[in-house]
């Protein structure tokens, strides 16, 4: 069986890719996602082979949910866009395969049956932004759209990765590397990363240090860190 999800902010558009897969009886739809954020929980705990992906949604776009998924895991891609042949062509070569809308039932059977033969996932980088405008995070049972420009620190412990921002915290399900990697947040602690435009001041203490920040948010600073944040300000 392959395992895939559909993402698209269109329900009627979903519920038709859903009718034409049914036909194909190793294709196992796991879930369906009306936008990024919600493709993102479902890819994250539900692993799926293949996601089949709309281009253009509100807020996030399928561009920028590629960049917030780790590489390591990546699932194979297939975008389903209304993009016209010339668009598309663009993103042919960085992705599984791509569908244009309305889905052509032979179309969709010859993208499966490259898919069955070639299961190897495709390097989705140069499509996808290298840094990070904004995180998909939850709190309590409503999903948020928070701008890079609000979180001051992040952090990790059992209950899951969590973000400080100016407006309150709030959790997400992207990893500390990754977010290093995708915005300008660094480490200061192996479970903290923070916004360097976030810091008030470097208060050091015996075996380490803590950032305050402007809010007045206290974060710890291991000896590990510490000489990267005194070199970063320009301190030695």
């Amino acid at each position: 069986m392959i395992s895939c999800i559909l993402v698209d902010d269109e329900p009627y558009a979903r519920e038709a890719l859903a009718e034409l897969l049914a036909k194909s009886p190793d294709i196992l739809i796991l879930a369906q996602a009306g936008n990024a954020i919600e493709a993102m929980q479902a890819i994250n705990e539900l692993k799926p082979q293949l996601v089949f992906l709309d281009i253009q949604m509100p807020r996030i776009s399928g561009m920028e949910l590629l960049a917030m998924l780790d590489k390591s895991t990546m699932p194979r891609i297939v975008f389903v866009t209304a993009f016209d042949e010339f668009a598309i062509k663009a993103f042919e070569y960085h992705a599984f395969d791509y569908l244009l809308k309305p889905i052509d039932p032979d179309r969709l059977e010859q993208t499966l049956a490259r898919l069955r033969q070639d299961l190897a996932p495709k390097d989705l980088g140069p499509v996808t932004p290298a840094e990070l405008t904004h995180l998909p995070c939850f709190s309590g049972n409503r999903l948020k759209v928070v701008p890079i420009s609000d979180v001051e620190f992040i952090f990790s412990d059992v209950g899951g990765v969590h973000v400080a921002t100016t407006n309150g915290l709030v959790h997400t399900q992207m990893t500390l590397k990754l977010l290093e990697e995708k915005t300008r947040l660094i480490f200061c602690h192996r479970q903290y990363l923070v916004a360097p435009a976030a810091i008030a001041e470097i208060e050091l203490q015996d075996g380490g240090a803590e950032v305050i920040t402007r809010s007045g948010a206290r974060v710890p600073v291991s000896r590990r860190y510490l000489k990267e944040l005194k070199q970063y300000f320009g301190f030695h």
